[in-house]
């Protein structure tokens, strides 16, 4: 079966072949993907990072065929590059560039090459710092259901990208997030970097935040934020109680 790779920024994908389906995810520049269904404009397909399946439509569809089994580099930052027209990009934390030539300011993806700023370095992919750090670079992104990049971005599309920076890749919903890793029992006993999960009203797992020091998550509720967190669960100072209701703790191994 023919892989291929994204080239547009993301490409949102849905559940369902129509634009009246929600947006589940969505692919991000570089990511592989395999086709494996068709409906007249619409492609279903599954990614290849994270086995996440829906449909896409072939109008937005901007993609290569991998030629070659590369892995991506993942961009811990945004990125300014140029098509081989002169048309310029903004590629965003997450994205994936392939043989990046920081000497002569290009990367590839298939068969085509991107040119890019001086300021393009080593330092665009490599991390040297704290998961909790990394998740910090995101404060404030505005919340979007389905979202996975910093202009918009839901709850277990932050936590996912914040370990995708990192190396790690993990599930994109909070329940299947919530399936990794191993448990830590009380919330005295978090680290900077474990993962909290909260019920909705049916007991439902359906909201993840990152734990950044005792006592504090950061999560994308609205926008993405830093609340208090105890054995209960977030308090929100805004409306003088409990937004989310706590359901188990996970520490991931990395």
């Amino acid at each position: 079966m023919e892989t291929y790779i994204c080239e547009n920024v993301f490409v949102p994908l849905r559940s369902g072949p129509t634009h009246k389906s929600e947006m589940l995810s969505q692919i991000l520049f570089g990511e592989k993907y395999r086709m494996t269904d068709i409906a007249g404009n619409w492609m279903k397909i599954e990614t290849l990072f994270d086995n996440y399946t829906g449909w896409i439509d072939l109008h937005h569809l901007q993609n290569t065929t991998d030629i070659s089994n590369h892995k991506g580099n993942v961009l811990n930052r945004s990125l300014l590059c140029f098509r081989n027209d002169g048309t310029k990009m903004v590629l965003e934390a997450g994205c994936e560039i392939f043989d990046p030539d920081f000497k002569g300011g290009k990367f590839r993806i298939g068969n085509n090459t991107y040119t890019t700023t001086p300021e393009f370095r080593e330092n665009y992919l490599s991390v040297n710092e704290s998961f909790a750090d990394t998740a910090m670079k995101f404060i404030n992104s505005p919340y979007i259901w389905g979202g996975r990049v910093p202009s918009g971005i839901d709850c277990s599309g932050l936590t996912q990208l914040v370990f995708k920076i990192h190396g790690k890749s993990i599930a994109r919903d909070s329940w299947k997030q919530a399936e990794e890793g191993k448990a830590v029992d009380f919330i005295t006993e978090t680290e900077p970097g474990d993962l909290v999960f909260f019920d909705n009203e049916r007991g439902r797992i359906s909201h993840v935040g990152m734990i950044l020091s005792q006592g504090l998550v950061i999560h994308a509720s609205g926008r993405v934020r830093i609340d208090s967190i105890d054995h209960q669960g977030i308090f929100k100072k805004e409306i003088n109680g409990y937004s989310h209701k706590l359901r188990m703790i996970r520490r991931i191994l990395v």
